[in-house]
């Protein structure tokens, strides 16, 4: 597997790879093959977690369901905005920022981003560090300084590199978005590379889609910022030049990991069910005894595919992004469809060409727009995207109208997602899509269809949880509204639902946390964390006595927020630039 963006997944207990075409989710089926000796060493490992392959929906059918999935509608929702009215069910208390953390998480967790051609030669240390579904950060560090294929990603003393901003003239005399900053924007190519546009402004990480939005582009620079000054604290404290990086890269990935376990993880899942998971250990996902130690993990696809898709229900259509793009700012309010324009693989860098900002037909174009950096006015404002209140820096805090928190996991998706910008699924530059195949539900549910995942009810069976009834498929709590299937289609639905579709109903309907995971979805997402941490090189599940060092807010803890402080140096001008 060469680039993120083909659809295919090597099946191990299969013994095929699962291949489709690329930037084409409306196909019905996948071609399979017998894999060559070379792929079976190189490629990312999937595994189907499930005892058997499920009925699917047909493709009239996806597309209906992805159309309710993507309409705004339930109680308490604004029907124009998608966001919860006076009274309404859809926002949750979860800082918008944890929306974008998972996304990070995603690239690190569910595909190949080492970026090696298929074929080319892999050590087998760097094989086992950067080829396998742990997580260890190897979106971030790509196959380390050393190695031909990632040192660009770094400057000559093991810092990975940053890149600068482009100072604008709007606003008028704010002179942080009139001048250059630079740390603050993703390394690129640049002028010297060839091609169109779009490879000259192309992010130097090794996971292009961490550049895909805005929102997940400064987290990635965010977590830069953090390992460089780590690498900074051991050289002060005197750790050997040669020892260095990889001293750094330990210490980043084990507070990263504790990081997820602790504070991300509870957020998203039934906290009961993380905790059972990562104290008593896990029940379904390899279990310890049906695997052999030093096995390396492999990513059910049932995860990959549907499960570790939460996130696209917890996005917004519009964020208060900092001082300029804001409600009453200078600027307008930063829709999904900027934070899109706005990063280098979906986007181009330049502001939207016409009055309505959520048109996104010219990102189509890899040679629209001259940019080649992130103008200075679009810096993020961390303050609004965590809560820095949570870790007694009642400084760093922005007043709640212009706070951000994600909107509740559910089965609706703000309608922004039913018309992706062809950048996000390889498609740019190729003839236009149909408008279905740029619906993320339908992309997502046809994703499914093609690998034959097993249902929500297979699972639940199989897990031995209680499954949905078949008024919690058909009518949920304020989430999609089904009234336009018909009764053959309502029936086909309850007998054959789709695992992610499935799994959002989960999270829908639950009472005692609602708006996490729980049953299906909440268990397979905690199992395959401690999974990837337990796979890991560097692992606190191996190491359960590890206990964060860093500085933190309380003792032996280390959360986002610790992390965001750490990074910045606790600055208020680095954590906000634009004031």
């Amino acid at each position: 597997m060469h680039r993120h963006h083909r659809e295919s997944y090597y099946v191990v207990d299969e013994g095929r790879i699962l291949e489709f075409e690329r930037g084409d989710a409306a196909a019905r089926t996948a071609a399979a093959r017998v894999p060559t000796a070379a792929e079976q060493q190189l490629a990312f490992r999937f595994s189907r977690f499930s005892r058997e392959k499920g009925i699917q929906l047909d493709e009239t059918l996806r597309a209906k369901l992805a159309e309710a999935m993507t309409t705004p509608g339930g109680p308490g929702v604004d029907p124009d905005s998608g966001e919860p009215g006076p009274g309404g069910i859809a926002g949750t208390t979860v800082p918008a920022g944890f929306t974008y953390l998972g996304q990070f998480v995603d690239h690190d967790l569910t595909l190949d981003r080492t970026q090696v051609g298929l074929g080319e030669p892999v050590p087998i240390e760097e094989l086992l560090q950067g080829r396998s579904p742990t997580l260890d950060l190897d979106s971030l560090y790509g196959m380390g300084p050393h190695h031909s294929s990632s040192a660009r990603f770094y400057e000559p003393d093991g810092h990975l590199a940053t890149g600068t901003t482009l100072g604008v003239p709007f606003p008028p005399e704010l002179p942080p978005a009139n001048t250059d900053q630079k740390g603050f924007d993703l390394p690129r190519a640049g002028e010297t590379a060839g091609g169109t546009r779009a490879d000259k402004r192309a992010a130097l990480i090794p996971d292009a889609r961490n550049d895909e939005n805005l929102a997940v582009a400064q987290l990635h620079l965010a977590f830069i910022r953090f390992h460089n000054r780590v690498m900074d604290r051991l050289a002060e404290r005197g750790v050997p030049e040669p020892l260095l990086f990889h001293a750094a890269r330990d210490t980043v990935v084990k507070h990263y990991q504790w990081m997820l376990r602790t504070d991300f993880l509870p957020r998203i899942v039934d906290p009961e069910i993380v905790e059972r998971v990562f104290t008593r250990g896990r029940r379904h996902v390899e279990v310890p005894g049906r695997t052999r130690p030093g096995d390396l993990p492999t990513m059910p696809i049932e995860f990959s595919v549907a499960a570790y898709r939460l996130g696209h229900s917890m996005v917004r259509p519009a964020y208060q992004w900092n001082s300029v793009f804001r409600t009453g700012g200078p600027g307008a309010i930063a829709t999904l469809g900027l934070l899109f324009r706005f990063s280098g693989t979906a986007g181009n860098l330049n502001p939207a060409p016409g009055p309505d900002p959520n048109d996104l037909g010219d990102l189509d174009d890899p040679n629209a727009g001259e940019g080649l950096r992130l103008p200075s006015n679009w810096i993020v404002d961390w303050r609004r995207l965590f809560d820095f209140g949570e870790a007694d820096r009642a400084d760093l805090t922005v007043p709640e109208e212009e706070f951000n928190v994600a909107k509740r996991i559910d089965t609706l998706l703000v309608d922004p997602l039913a018309t992706l910008p062809t950048g996000t699924f390889d498609g740019r530059g190729r003839p236009a899509p149909a408008p279905v195949q740029r619906n993320l539900a339908f992309r997502n549910l046809t994703r499914a269809a093609m690998v034959e995942l097993a249902t929500g009810q297979q699972l639940a069976a199989q897990m031995c949880i209680t499954p949905l009834t078949e008024d919690q498929i058909l009518r949920g709590n304020g989430g999609a509204v089904l009234d336009g299937l018909t009764a053959a289609e309502r029936e086909q639905l309850v007998a054959h639902t789709p695992l992610w579709f499935y799994i959002l109903r989960e999270a829908e309907v639950n009472e005692r946390h609602p708006g996490t995971l729980t049953g299906v979805g909440g268990t397979l997402v905690a199992e395959v964390f401690h999974r990837a941490m337990e796979g890991s090189r560097t692992s606190i599940v191996k190491h359960p006595g590890w206990r964060p060092s860093l500085p933190a807010h309380r003792p032996r803890a280390f959360t986002m927020t610790d992390l965001l402080l750490f990074a910045f140096e606790g600055d208020a001008d680095l954590l906000n630039p634009l004031g």
